[in-house]
């Protein structure tokens, strides 16, 4: 009896099939933007084009920033002045050779000073334009002398993560409950042989009410953004799984 019982479980082994779920998908790129100054200007330098490798933080361009850069420093002449000056009227006041409302007003100057030299730095930094990521540059919209404004925003550069991947793999919505994180995608890119694996690591938690389609997402690399192509998400058969469980040695 044994030996049936494990002739049984073995059959049930072998029969035990995956099934796989028709899927299309498009690649896009992991990351990616559209960069833009906040801040008026004309271009005044221009540090990458198109397929340019950047680093996060690497600077991409600049705005003319000459009268910016003037006003700091007069700014700051005069902060170096008003600090000076404070710190002196506090020892006046410790010796009480003044009073407390002499003593705010210098403080009051000193501060407000101060407060004005940071909120210039902050304007000055928007003069530049940097990579928010490591990245590769697609698309350059803008040539030396432009004009650009803080309230008309006008894309400047678009940015794409230069390897990383997500494939946005869409399926019957029937299969809704079937499909699960973790699943494999085995595809091809169309108009190439080559098979591809991956791994289903998001689900959308609605259908696309267009086409009736569930969406998921897959981790990939270095495949080229735009491209699409078909696959099979891998799950096993639970019918034939559940069936198997339930198979128990005689004793």
């Amino acid at each position: 009896m044994k030996t049936i019982a494990s002739l049984l479980i073995m059959i049930f082994a072998c029969n035990l099939q995956a099934k796989g779920i028709y899927a299309t998908f498009t690649v896009y790129a992991e990351q990616k933007a559209d960069l833009a100054f906040d801040y008026s200007g004309t271009i005044k330098s221009i540090n990458v084009d198109i397929m340019s490798r950047v680093k996060k933080g690497d600077t991409l361009a600049t705005l003319n920033s000459d009268v910016l850069i003037a006003t700091l420093n007069i700014s700051k002449v005069t902060l170096k002045y008003a600090e000076s000056a404070y710190h002196r009227h506090q020892k006046i006041f410790s010796q009480k050779l003044t009073d407390q409302t002499q003593l705010d007003k210098y403080e009051s100057a000193y501060e407000t000073i101060k407060a004005k030299v940071e909120l210039e730095k902050t304007i000055l930094a928007k003069t530049i334009l940097r990579a928010p990521f490591d990245g590769v540059i697609t698309q350059r919209m803008i040539e030396l002398g432009d004009v650009v404004s803080g309230q008309m925003i006008k894309t400047a550069f678009n940015i794409q993560s230069e390897h990383r991947r997500t494939l946005i793999v869409e399926f019957d919505q029937k299969y809704s409950n079937e499909v699960n994180i973790g699943d494999d995608f085995i595809y091809k890119v169309d108009g190439d042989n080559r098979e591809h694996k991956g791994t289903i690591f998001r689900i959308y938690p609605a259908a696309n009410t267009k086409n009736r389609k569930v969406a998921a997402q897959v981790a990939a690399f270095d495949l080229k953004v735009g491209l699409f192509g078909e696959g099979k998400i891998i799950i096993a058969d639970k019918a034939l799984s559940s069936a198997s469980s339930h198979i128990t040695t005689p004793r």
